[in-house]
């Protein structure tokens, strides 16, 4: 294994762990993130979104495979398994990763997956029917980077 090999090894063992900081210790002071949900994060943004869904996913399991890596890039393969909070649905998200990397941390990270289908199991038959459109991804998106807004704003309180 290789040593990016072994940070993607070490970020999702971390996320199997619900541990947020060590995870947040992995980024690059410069990282940018992007996911379906969250959209682009920067910074200290991305550790902290890590850090809101290790405390607030209760019953979050994480399983991962076919971590790939060189000296600049990798990919990984990877499902979550949670309750979605604010509608008490069953979730199972199959997520690919890529990410980029630079002395020794990651400096990109991009998560994909179908917001649709995210929708689908998260808000049920709206999500099945209308997860699709932009009103329903737009207001899903809205409610997370609120959502990661409070969180920052009540860590930085603290």
């Amino acid at each position: 294994m290789n040593a990016n090999e072994k940070l993607i090894h070490d970020f999702y063992t971390a996320f199997q762990a619900k541990d947020g900081d060590r995870m947040a210790s992995l980024y690059h002071a410069e990282a940018l993130f992007s996911d379906p949900v969250f959209g682009f994060l920067h910074g200290q943004q991305i550790g902290m979104m890590w850090k809101m869904l290790c405390l607030r996913g209760r019953d979050l399991a994480i399983t991962f495979d076919g971590v790939e890596a060189d000296e600049h890039m990798g990919s990984v393969h990877w499902e979550a398994r949670y309750t979605f909070s604010s509608t008490g649905r069953k979730v199972h998200n199959v997520i690919d990763a890529s990410f980029l990397f630079m002395e020794g941390q990651i400096l990109e990270h991009h998560d994909l997956f179908s917001l649709w289908r995210w929708s689908g199991m998260a808000l049920g038959p709206t999500g099945l029917l209308l997860g699709w459109t932009p009103l329903v991804q737009n207001r899903v998106r809205k409610q997370a980077r609120d959502g990661l807004q409070a969180f920052i704003q009540k860590q930085t309180a603290a």
